[in-house]
């Protein structure tokens, strides 16, 4: 009983061949049903996947079509807006001659800095006038920057193609002549300075010291008349400026002069760069050849038109009537085509003026493909340094023989070859005893009070013979930010300034464009250090504020309105430096764009900037070179909202559309936003979503003023430096 009914178990537990067969056909079919379900699945997704990609392609195509269609009409209504950059140019070119023509009325016997025969007429005078004080010679230095600044703005704010490289070269060798003569009077004035140091002499030290300060300039001069080996700490009148000397000079006949030139007549000149001038005198030749053939054809057909009537009243002489009649639409006629022709020439010169200044802008936004010479290491790159804050020129000076009262008369030997150096350390060190009888000497600097240093100054001294700063001879180098005084040692006296790195506010952190009133807007410009502020109206721009580690800094240029270039200069030479050079992507990582979209970027924006806020982006950081992205928003008054409502555009030159993306994305997309459309241009793009008021103050914005925020656009390349 008991093995049978383990036998029967068993049996049950067996599957036969027949019923594995059926489970696994029965698993096959499952799995086969399973596929064909996702392949048709599949099918059907790809199907729907190719539907909606047909759908796009079909509704991109569309919105091509539409673009291209209307692109000449949006693009001649452009040229039209844009006709307020020749308009522009054309009230600058007013305002150069009517300058012109006030100097030459005022009378007021200094010459006219463009005009070279009146230029050498000055400096031949001024070089005959002997025994000026300092003080004279102060007075006159006002004239003389005066002149060396207008002739600097000629070179910067006149076109390219206005130029001539004669002219070049004129304004710039006045301008080295008259930065030699000052320096050459200032020595001239310290010698007759220091001739009477005796009758100067200090009651308590014995000692001269002289301090001189003007707005330009300041002298310190000490004359060491004593020669007492102790006396080696030299202060200018209680402040910490001055010089520790050596013994081997605290018994010499010497003195020592800090000549602090608030400016730097010692760097070299910066070439003036006008490569596109070949492109633009052949476009200007092109329409000049227009205007030509248009004159011709229409004063032609005057003639003809006269010779005709002339034939006629030679013969019916006796229809007098009729006659006079004929003339009278001669006149008629001719007047006509007369005004006729000057509508066309005056059209053509604004089409030659246009491409002038397009020409001159492009040139504001190219990048050098070649860096500038190769330097030393221990020679400073000023196309990646700035000096700032002036020239210091320390001399060690022998002291000229002394002023004597003789008899009711002062006598005084001058010596024929005039002021002379002392040279330290000498050339022959055999006759004296130790090697450390001339060890450097330290001085003390104030840096000057209108100058902005975001780290600590660099100081360099100037190699005479290869006409370059250098940062060798210079060492124990400390700087105390709150007193404003640096201090350091140094081998040998010669001319020595303050240098900044040119990029440190570079390539911006962020930037905003935004509209403040009616042709009046605010820049602000974001970097690692800084925040700065600019107002742009008419042709002005101002300084409305700095911000430093979000302590607001007061700056001398704050509340002052001038012109463009003047006003960048400024801003350079206080160190805030937001203005990049065709050089300056060698030293600065940028996010560099095509100079043609740049341009036309900066031109449209200019255009809307009177009713349109624009700003930084993160996403053109990862578009493509061909293109630019940027945040816009139609500006309301009233509107105070902490989140404002952007758009983003895409523009590349010839294409602006809205994205689908915004600031907050998780990644970048190209695709167009819905229900919108593109356009040729940024104005035709904007006008989709913005109000009627808005455009209509677009059309009525004042020419100079959507010229200077353009101009500054260009300056600062946000699209690119950002």
């Amino acid at each position: 009983m008991g093995p049978k009914a383990k036998k029967s178990g068993s049996k049950k537990k067996k599957v036969t061949k027949a019923e594995r067969l059926k489970l696994l056909q029965e698993e096959e079919e499952r799995r086969l049903k399973e596929e064909e379900e996702a392949r048709l699945k599949y099918e059907k997704e790809e199907m729907e996947r190719l539907e909606i990609q047909r759908i796009e392609k079909e509704k991109w195509n569309r919105l091509e079509a539409k673009d291209l269609e209307r692109r000449n009409e949006e693009l001649e209504e452009l040229y039209l807006l844009e006709r307020c950059f020749p308009e522009a140019e054309k009230l600058k070119q007013e305002t150069r001659m009517l300058s012109q023509w006030k100097h030459y009325i005022q009378c007021d016997g200094s010459p006219d800095p463009s005009i070279a025969q009146e230029m050498n007429t000055f400096i031949s005078l001024w070089k005959e006038k002997t025994n000026e004080t300092f003080e004279e010679v102060i007075e006159k230095s006002k004239v003389v920057l005066n002149l060396i600044e207008k002739l600097k703005f000629i070179l910067l704010e006149t076109p390219p193609c206005d130029l001539q490289d004669k002219n070049i070269i004129q304004y710039q060798e006045s301008i080295l002549q008259l930065q030699e003569l000052l320096h050459l009077k200032f020595n001239v004035a310290t010698e007759i300075l220091l001739r009477q140091a005796s009758t100067l002499a200090d009651l308590d030290s014995g000692n001269m010291e002289k301090v001189i300060k003007d707005e330009n300039v300041t002298l310190y001069v000490w004359a060491n008349l004593k020669k007492n080996p102790r006396h080696r700490s030299v202060r200018f009148s209680e402040t910490q400026i001055g010089f520790e000397i050596p013994r081997i000079l605290a018994t010499s006949d010497i003195a020592v002069r800090l000549l602090h030139t608030h400016y730097d007549h010692v760097s070299a000149l910066h070439p003036v760069s006008t490569p596109s001038k070949e492109h633009t005198s052949s476009v200007t030749e092109l329409v000049k050849d227009d205007v030509e053939n248009v004159e011709k054809a229409i004063s032609k057909e005057v003639e003809e038109e006269s010779k005709q009537q002339e034939k006629q009243s030679h013969l019916i002489q006796e229809e007098k009537l009729k006659v006079e009649e004929e003339q009278d639409d001669i006149e008629v006629k001719m007047s006509s085509a007369e005004e006729e022709s000057e509508v066309i020439k005056c059209e053509l010169e604004m089409k030659v003026l246009s491409e002038t200044v397009s020409a001159a802008q492009l040139l504001l936004v190219e990048n050098s493909s070649e860096k500038p010479d190769f330097f030393e290491n221990d020679m400073v790159d000023l196309f990646q340094f700035t000096t700032l804050g002036g020239v210091y020129h320390l001399d060690i000076l022998e002291l000229p023989p002394q002023c004597k009262p003789v008899k009711g008369w002062m006598i005084v030997e001058i010596l024929k070859e005039g002021l002379q150096k002392y040279t330290y350390p000498p050339e022959t060190t055999e006759d004296f005893e130790t090697e450390n009888a001339f060890p450097p000497i330290e001085v003390t600097l104030e840096v000057h009070e209108n100058v902005i240093f975001f780290e600590n100054p660099m100081v360099v001294r100037w190699d005479a013979e290869g006409k370059h700063w250098r940062t060798d001879g210079i060492s124990n180098v400390s700087y105390k930010p709150n007193e404003r005084l640096v201090t350091f040692s140094l081998d040998t006296f010669g001319p020595v300034t303050l240098i900044q790195d040119a990029h440190i506010n570079m390539p911006y952190q962020s930037w905003e464009l935004r509209p403040l009133d009616v042709n009046k807007v605010l820049l602000t410009v974001t970097t690692v250090f800084t925040e700065i502020q600019i107002q742009i109206k008419e042709n002005l721009c101002m300084l409305s504020s700095v911000k430093l580690k979000d302590k607001k800094h007061i700056s001398i240029l704050e509340g002052t309105w001038m012109t463009p270039i003047p006003f960048i200069i400024a801003l350079k030479e206080a160190g805030l430096n937001i203005f990049p050079t065709r050089y300056s992507h060698f030293y600065v990582v940028i996010n560099n764009k095509v100079p043609l979209v740049e341009v036309k970027a900066y031109r449209q924006m200019a255009l809307l900037s009177s009713t349109f806020a624009f700003g930084w982006s993160k996403w053109n950081l990862l578009c493509n070179s061909t293109k630019v992205v940027f945040k816009v928003r139609e500006h309301l008054p009233e509107e105070c909202t902490e989140n404002p409502n952007w758009a983003l555009l895409m523009f590349s030159g010839d294409r602006a559309q809205r994205l689908k993306i915004k600031e907050e994305s998780e990644a970048f997309s190209e695709a167009l936003k819905e229900e919108t459309e593109f356009h040729s241009t940024l104005y035709h793009m904007v006008r989709d979503f913005a109000s009627k008021e808005a455009m209509e103050k677009v059309r009525s914005s004042n020419c100079q003023f959507v010229n200077s925020v353009c101009h500054m656009l260009l300056s600062t390349r946000l699209l690119s430096y950002s």
